[in-house]
C-alpha cells in the first residue's frame, strides 16, 4: 500500500513552524513576516491541491516502465533499500541542478526561491507544475527494476528531509556538514548573491555538489530570493510570471533558433539582438529592500480566517479526494485556490478584490448547499462564509469611510 507520508506530515510541519516562530519572536530575530508567510504557505496548499489531479497520471510512467521494461527483479532487502536511497538522492541532484540551468524547468522551480525570507514556511513554498517533469529524471530507477512503492517511499522521505534545512536558527553542524545537506548549505542555495547562485543542489547528501563542482560554503551574509524580485503575493502569478517573461522574450526574437533557445538556455540568457547574457548584479546592502507593501492591519484577522478556510478546504481535498465525486472535488479545489488568491490580494490591497470577494463568498455558500455535503459540513462552512461576508462588508465600509474623511 502506498502511504502519502508528506500529507501525513503536514501537522508536524505546522507544529515545527510554530516552534520556530515562537523562538524567533522570543529572540526578536524577525525571521517571519505575516504577508510573506501567508504567501509561502499558500503555495504549499496550492501545490498539494493541484497535485491531487497529477499524481496518478505521473506515477503511471514509472509503473509502466517497471512492469514492462525492467532489467532486473530486485528483492526488497536492506541493501536494495540503501542503494535505492542513494539512487533517488543522485537523480534528485540532477533534476534540481537542471531546474536551475534550463529556463523551461526554472520557470516552474523558481516559485520555491521567490521568498525574500528564510524560515520553515519557505520549505512549503512549492511549484504547482514542477511535478509534471521532475518524475522523468527518476525513470532510470524503473528500468533497473526498483519497486515503485519503494521508490515513492524514499522519494517522499528525500522531500521530508529537506523541510528542516529551511531555517536560520541552526548555524553550523560540525562534521555533518561534510556529508549531509544542512541548513547552512541550503541557505547558500537560496541566496541571490552572485557567488551563491546555482550552488548546493543536494537533497540529502551534499557529496554530489562536492563531486560535480557545485558546492559553495556559506560565507558572507545571504540575501534570499530571486535576482528580479517577484514583488507580488498573488499565488497564481507566482507560478506563471516567468513563463510570461520567456514568452515575451521569444516573441521579440525573429529567428526560430532564438525562440527555442529562450526556453532551453540558462536563466539570464537573451538573444544577441536583446543584449546577450545578463549576469546577476551584485547586491548593494545600502539600497536593498524587501518587497513589503503596506496594508491596513485591520485586515489581518480577516486574512488569517480566510487562510485557515483555504487550508481546511485544501486539507479536506488532500485526505478525502479518493472518496469525493468529481464535481465537489473540482469545485472545492477551485474554491481553495480562489481563497488563497483573496489572501494575497488583501495583503496588496488590490482594487479588484471587492467584487471578486463578494462573488467568492457567495459561490462558497452555493457550493456547500447544492452539492449534498453532510449537514454538519453545510452548517459549519456556510456559517463561516456568512460570518466572512458580514465581516468583509464592515471592513470595506470602514475603509471607504476612512478614505472619505479629510486629513486635518
Amino acid at each position: 500500500m502506498n502511504v502519502d507520508y508528506i500529507a501525513l506530515s503536514v501537522p508536524i510541519f505546522f507544529i515545527l513552524i510554530g516552534v520556530e516562530l515562537a523562538y524567533s519572536f522570543y529572540k526578536k530575530l524577525n525571521y517571519y513576516r505575516l504577508n510573506d508567510s501567508i504567501s509561502n504557505l499558500s503555495q504549499g496548499i496550492g501545490q498539494q491541491v493541484t497535485g491531487v489531479f497529477m499524481k496518478t497520471a505521473l506515477f503511471f510512467g514509472y509503473m509502466y516502465i517497471f512492469e514492462h521494461w525492467r532489467l532486473f527483479d530486485l528483492p526488497q532487502t536492506i541493501w536494495v533499500w540503501i542503494i535505492l536511497f542513494i539512487g533517488v538522492d543522485f537523480f534528485y541532484y540532477w533534476f534540481h541542478r537542471m531546474s536551475h540551468q534550463v529556463n523551461a524547468l526554472w520557470a516552474a522551480h523558481i516559485v520555491h526561491h521567490q521568498s525574500e525570507e528564510y524560515n520553515l514556511t519557505v520549505a512549503l513554498r512549492q511549484s504547482w507544475f514542477q511535478g509534471w517533469f521532475s518524475w522523468v529524471f527518476y525513470l532510470p530507477l524503473a528500468f533497473i527494476g526498483f519497486d515503485p512503492i519503494m521508490f515513492l517511499t524514499l522519494s517522499a522521505f528525500n522531500t521530508l528531509y529537506q523541510f528542516w534545512i529551511h531555517t536560520r536558527t541552526i548555524k553550523s553542524m560540525g562534521p555533518l556538514e561534510w556529508i549531509l545537506n544542512t541548513p547552512s548549505h541550503h541557505r547558500v542555495h537560496h541566496g541571490s548573491n552572485p557567488k551563491y547562485i546555482d550552488k548546493n543542489h543536494a537533497g540529502t547528501l551534499i557529496i554530489w555538489d562536492k563531486i560535480f563542482g557545485t558546492f559553495q560554503k556559506e560565507e558572507e551574509e545571504v540575501y534570499y530570493g530571486i535576482t528580479t524580485p517577484l514583488a507580488s503575493w498573488n499565488p497564481i502569478w507566482a507560478n506563471v510570471h516567468y513563463w510570461s517573461e520567456l514568452w515575451n522574450t521569444a516573441k521579440q526574437s525573429p529567428k526560430w533558433s532564438d525562440k527555442i533557445n529562450v526556453f532551453l538556455k540558462p536563466p539570464g540568457w537573451f538573444p544577441a539582438h536583446l543584449g546577450g547574457f545578463k549576469p546577476a548584479k551584485d547586491i548593494d546592502p545600502a539600497s536593498y529592500a524587501k518587497y513589503n507593501p503596506e496594508f491596513h492591519q485591520k485586515f489581518s484577522g480577516y486574512v488569517l480566517l480566510q487562510f485557515l478556510i483555504g487550508l481546511a478546504t485544501g486539507s479536506a481535498i488532500l485526505f478525502l479526494n479518493a472518496t469525493l465525486p468529481a464535481t465537489p472535488l473540482i469545485s472545492g479545489s477551485v474554491f481553495s485556490i480562489l481563497t488563497l488568491l483573496t489572501c494575497g490580494a488583501l495583503l496588496e490591497e488590490k482594487k479588484w478584490l471587492i467584487y471578486f470577494e463578494y462573488c467568492r463568498l457567495l459561490s462558497g455558500i452555493l457550493i456547500i448547499l447544492l452539492l449534498n455535503f453532510p449537514i454538519g459540513y453545510q452548517v459549519i462552512f456556510a456559517g463561516l462564509q456568512i460570518v466572512s461576508l458580514v465581516w468583509f462588508y464592515n471592513l470595506n465600509k470602514l475603509n471607504t469611510h476612512a478614505q472619505e474623511v479629510p486629513e486635518v
